[in-house]
C-alpha cells in the first residue's frame, strides 16, 4: 500500500491551479478537505501518492506554485514534510 501525502494551500486560485497542471502531468491526485491540524488558509488540498513525490515538487517549484506545505501521513496525523 502506498503512503498517501497531502499539499495545503494558502490560497484556492492556487489549488485549483496545482490540480490541472497535476492532473495534466496524469498523476493521480484527489481533493482533499484540508485537515483541521493543518493550519491553511484554504479548505481544499490535493492529496497523492509517495511515489509521485518528486515529481508534484519539480511541479511546484517550476510553475511557482505557492503552497502551505506537503505534509505525509503518519497513523492518522500529517506531519509537514516540506515548505
Amino acid at each position: 500500500m502506498q503512503e498517501e501525502m497531502l499539499i495545503a494551500f494558502d490560497s484556492t486560485q492556487q489549488a485549483l491551479r496545482a490540480e490541472m497542471l497535476l492532473e495534466y502531468a496524469e498523476i493521480e491526485i484527489d481533493i482533499f478537505p484540508t485537515p483541521k491540524e493543518i493550519t491553511a488558509g484554504c479548505a481544499i488540498s490535493i492529496q497523492f501518492y509517495q511515489s509521485a513525490l518528486e515529481e508534484v515538487q519539480r511541479i511546484v517549484t517550476e510553475q511557482n506554485i505557492e503552497i502551505r506545505g506537503i505534509y505525509g501521513k503518519h497513523n492518522e496525523n500529517y506531519i509537514l514534510i516540506e515548505r
